[in-house]
């Protein structure tokens, strides 16, 4: 199952009408910011993994489950993060090929 912090940093945050409160934006700021979100979750998750990892191997961790949801997170969280990524570039290059 997908973490909700994971598709946070790209999906427009609700205001209290339940509508997005963030503008369209003409310049892809919008996008940009939200992949630069994303890509700072997913640093954090994958520091919080590696750390839970030595912790684990070390044996100061007791609970061994808490470093693998921790790795499947960042995992799964680079896949979304790598998929919105292919995504934009296949659109961006789907607009250069159009002609004038």
């Amino acid at each position: 199952m997908l973490p909700v912090s994971a598709v946070q940093a790209v999906l427009p945050t609700t205001g209290a009408s339940g509508t997005a409160s963030i503008a369209p934006s003409t310049d892809g700021t919008g996008f940009g910011s939200a992949l630069a979100g994303a890509i700072d979750n997913l640093q954090g998750l994958q520091s919080t993994a590696n750390q839970l990892a030595v912790s684990a191997v070390t044996g100061d961790l007791t609970d061994i489950h808490k470093a693998t949801i921790a790795a499947t997170r960042a995992q799964v969280t680079l896949e979304v993060v790598a998929a919105v990524r292919n995504k934009g570039v296949e659109a961006f290059n789907e607009i250069m090929r159009m002609q004038a």
